[in-house]
């Protein structure tokens, strides 16, 4: 697939792996629609975007509402006629025992993952059929491996996984791709922006992201498996490590994880 003058739509794509997606794809000269829920920054990444010669819409929405996403996709195809391919990337975090977490905190974390993802790819769904375009999650290792103080991040991603299983299945004939990305670590601020157990973001990150995977790697390499179709995606040596181990050994896999985890900076474990 070659990317010019197809239309991407990039969902919270105002930093990290969104913004780095809409640039990547946009410099290949497709056509991009991002989306955020803050004005401000919506701005500054559109305005990044059209600097760089990319044509760029900024649509102010928010992941988790069904009506601003149903607003999201008339507003693009009434802009560019069409979408061809839609970038399930808008997505929250959380840090928190489960015993400790509101429930109100979990629904917002699955509103935006999940329900996100299912609202965007409803609406998108019969333009791309149409034009046999593409449908990408970004998912996450948490996808395949759930990570303690993490339960409704970690529930949202499996959920994801299955759902974009199921589609492809049904689209399998249709000319349709599905990708299901799955970064590792990746320098981004969705730890800094992840929630706590009564819904405050947690502010400075508790990992080390000097070593981590960039934004604009995983986006390079998302743009070329979907140029190749590829049906998985999953990025950094230690994630793939992740995959393979849990599927042969979970039960060491459990007691190798929750070390790793209680060595993070503020630990709930501690």
């Amino acid at each position: 697939m070659e990317f010019k003058n197809k239309v991407v739509v990039v969902t919270g794509a105002t930093s990290g792996i969104g913004a780095a997606c809409a640039y990547a794809f946009g410099k290949e000269g497709a056509k991009i629609a991002i989306t955020g829920r803050n004005p401000e920054k919506l701005e500054v990444e559109r305005k990044i975007l059209a600097d760089a010669g990319i044509q760029v819409i900024a649509i102010l929405a928010d992941a988790g509402s069904e009506e601003e996403n149903k607003m999201m996709a008339n507003q693009v195809i009434s802009t560019y006629g069409k979408i061809d391919i839609l970038i399930n990337n808008a997505g929250i975090s959380m840090r928190a025992l489960f015993q400790d977490l509101d429930l109100e905190v979990f629904r917002k974390v699955m509103d935006t993952n999940f329900w996100g993802t299912v609202y965007a790819t409803k609406y998108c769904l019969p333009s791309i059929l149409e034009n046999k375009g593409s449908i990408v999650g970004i998912s996450s290792i948490n996808g395949f491996r759930g990570t303690p103080a993490r339960t409704a991040y970690t529930a949202s991603k499996y959920a994801m996984n299955g759902f974009f299983e199921s589609l492809r299945t049904e689209v399998m004939h249709n000319g349709v791709h599905v990708l299901v990305a799955s970064p590792g670590f990746t320098a981004s601020n969705i730890r800094t922006n992840a929630l706590t157990a009564h819904g405050s973001s947690q502010g400075e990150s508790p990992r080390d992201e000097s070593n981590m995977m960039s934004a604009e790697d995983v986006a390079e390499a998302i743009v070329k498996a979907t140029r190749k179709r590829k049906r998985d995606l999953v990025l950094t040596t230690q994630g793939k490590l992740a995959v393979f181990l849990n599927k042969w050994i979970p039960g060491i896999m459990d007691g190798m994880v929750y070390r790793e985890m209680a060595k993070e900076p503020d630990s709930p474990f501690k």
